[in-house]
């Protein structure tokens, strides 16, 4: 009888991990299937570089659910320290306790510093807890947007990822018994040392094709019509064709506008409830009036001169 708290077994190929993927709903190519089989088989971190909302920090997310791990994940930012991001003492507890043993009169207060830093008075953060061990084997930790925290915590980081340890002085080394998986994102705002890239695997996910897009909105969004999710993949991959854009949209942000269309009930792109829902698709007040109007119509339809018989005309109202 199988253990059901016994860590599900990682994908032992190439073509397992692409049905890992592709059963939680996540439409991966060979290319990302092949670098996450073998971060996951040689036990390295995987180290995901490219646009904000290509689907990176989504990949941590599927490997959680279908592993069955925990995921933790440390959202970079700047000015991420220590005590946020590793460890820190809980002050309040450890004044109570010292308060406590003066009432009681212990003046021993060699015992005293040595028992107010006992690991009960520790406040473990992403990394101390990717470290811990759990009976459903190492967890997934994201380190999710690492080129928004400053190089220093970046330098902290090379010790995390070549010995899977954290030295704290006043307890030690606390090292893992069986190293986390380790999903590393970042939206290339700045470099990475080298270093750092060196103890991971290395992989760019770029925005897909119109065709692994489309795959995409049909899985993500069933309820959408045929007709609506090809208008609006050809729509998103013509606007990316163009470089006049302060921000592409992502697949995220072609799935929202997927979806809020269809709650709207739409069948097809209709340039004024189109323009009106641009917010969903664009960030940029700029961008929004660079496609609103003319041009926003000129795009639709170039994809109806283009696909005739999927991209059908607005039926009359």
């Amino acid at each position: 009888m199988s253990d059901p708290h016994a860590p599900a077994a990682l994908p032992s190929s190439i073509e397992q991990t692409l049905q890992l993927l592709t059963g939680a709903g996540y439409v991966a190519d060979r290319a990302l299937a092949t670098v996450l089989h073998l971060s996951l088989r040689m036990g390295r971190p995987l180290f995901l570089e490219g646009e904000a909302g290509v689907g990176k920090t989504e990949i941590a997310k599927v490997l959680s659910q279908t592993l069955g791990r925990d995921l933790i994940r440390l959202q970079c930012y700047e000015g991420l320290d220590l005590a946020a991001a590793v460890y820190e003492w809980n002050y309040p507890a450890q004044m109570v306790e010292i308060r406590v043993s003066e009432a009681a009169g212990d003046t021993d207060h060699t015992s005293l510093s040595k028992s107010i830093f006992e690991d009960r008075f520790l406040i473990k953060r992403p990394v101390l807890q990717a470290l811990e061990p759990s009976l459903k084997g190492p967890p997934v930790f994201l380190i999710d947007e690492l080129d928004r925290a400053d190089e220093a915590f970046e330098a902290f980081l090379l010790e995390v990822l070549s010995e899977y340890q954290v030295t704290i002085p006043e307890l030690g080394t606390i090292k893992a018994e069986e190293p986390p998986i380790v999903i590393i994102t970042t939206n290339r705002t700045r470099e990475i040392h080298d270093a750092l890239k060196r103890r991971c695997l290395y992989h760019w996910v770029d925005y897909p094709n119109a065709e692994r897009e489309l795959e995409i909105v049909r899985t993500k969004v069933p309820g959408a019509s045929d007709v609506l999710t090809g208008e609006i993949v050809a729509f998103v991959q013509k606007l990316r064709a163009e470089d006049d854009l302060f921000k592409q949209p992502g697949v995220a942000e072609t799935l929202d506008w997927a979806t809020a269309l269809s709650e709207l009930n739409e069948i097809a792109l209709d340039p004024d409830m189109a323009t009106d829902t641009l917010g969903v698709l664009l960030k940029y007040q700029d961008d929004i009036e660079r496609v609103r109007g003319s041009r926003l119509k000129q795009i639709i339809d170039e994809i109806r001169k283009e696909d005739p018989n999927k991209a059908q005309p607005m039926p009359m109202v």
